[in-house]
């Protein structure tokens, strides 16, 4: 029942923010600071974990095709796993622990220090304020993040196939050119912009109804960590379906 008085209470949530900004443009300065706080400050990060994954990639690829005499399928295993579904993924989930976080735990200090009333009592509509700068400003950079996960991730599992594992580069970039086409540049990109919106929602959504007091302030945080995790991973197979089915 609390589950289900949840999903009710984000959907008056969700009607509520799109009543107050429909028809009421965000300041651009605002979005293009919360698009900058997000991605730009999240590249490190995602750059790292983006390298890591590639290099994974490459070295398991090789050990599962080496006793099959198939390691040139190397670049074709790294460009289909990397490029559909882990790259989307890995930028989703690394915006969700940083600025996800971030997200529902500012605007939690604001409910229980009741300045989302003060902003109400100065006729401030606080979905307005708070919540639609951080969904265009993750709207706009993930879908990048997200392609740039794509190229460390190919670079990444090209350097440790060519130096390490001793294969043939122009082998692995052949085989890489064909386990991939344009539209799944596409198919990535709208998956980083599906992910966006749930993240800036979901997060918004538990600062929202954050509880009093310190403890409330972590319960949001951790309960906008948890649901977004798992909302990611569970739109990520229907959106591949969709896309791949």
């Amino acid at each position: 029942m609390s589950f289900v008085a949840g999903i009710g209470r984000f959907c008056i949530f969700l009607a509520a923010f799109f009543r107050a900004t429909i028809r009421r443009p965000p300041h651009p300065g605002m979005v293009l600071a919360e698009a900058y706080r997000i991605g730009v400050k999240s590249l490190p990060v995602l750059v790292i974990i983006a390298a890591f994954v590639g290099t994974n990639l490459a070295l398991q690829g090789y050990n599962a095709f080496a006793p099959l005499g198939g390691q040139r399928l190397v670049g074709m295993f790294v460009s289909t796993a990397g490029i559909r579904e882990m790259a989307p993924v890995i930028a989703a989930a690394m915006i969700a622990a940083k600025a996800g976080t971030e997200m529902a735990s500012h605007i939690a200090v604001m409910r229980i220090r009741e300045q989302i009333d003060a902003l109400e009592v100065m006729a401030v509509d606080p979905m307005w304020y708070l919540i639609l700068p951080r969904l265009l400003g993750i709207v706009l950079v993930l879908p990048a993040l997200t392609i740039i996960a794509i190229f460390t991730t190919l670079c990444s599992a090209y350097l440790v196939t060519v130096w390490q594992l001793g294969l043939n580069g122009a082998v692995f970039l052949e085989f890489a050119r064909q386990g991939i086409q344009g539209v799944d540049f596409i198919y990535c990109m709208t998956k980083g912009l599906v992910f966006g919106i749930i993240i800036a929602l979901v997060s918004c959504f538990f600062g929202f109804e954050a509880g009093r007091g310190p403890e409330g302030v972590g319960r949001a945080t951790n309960g906008a960590v948890v649901t977004v995790s798992v909302a990611v991973v569970f739109l990520n197979y229907f959106l591949s379906e969709l896309f791949y089915g």
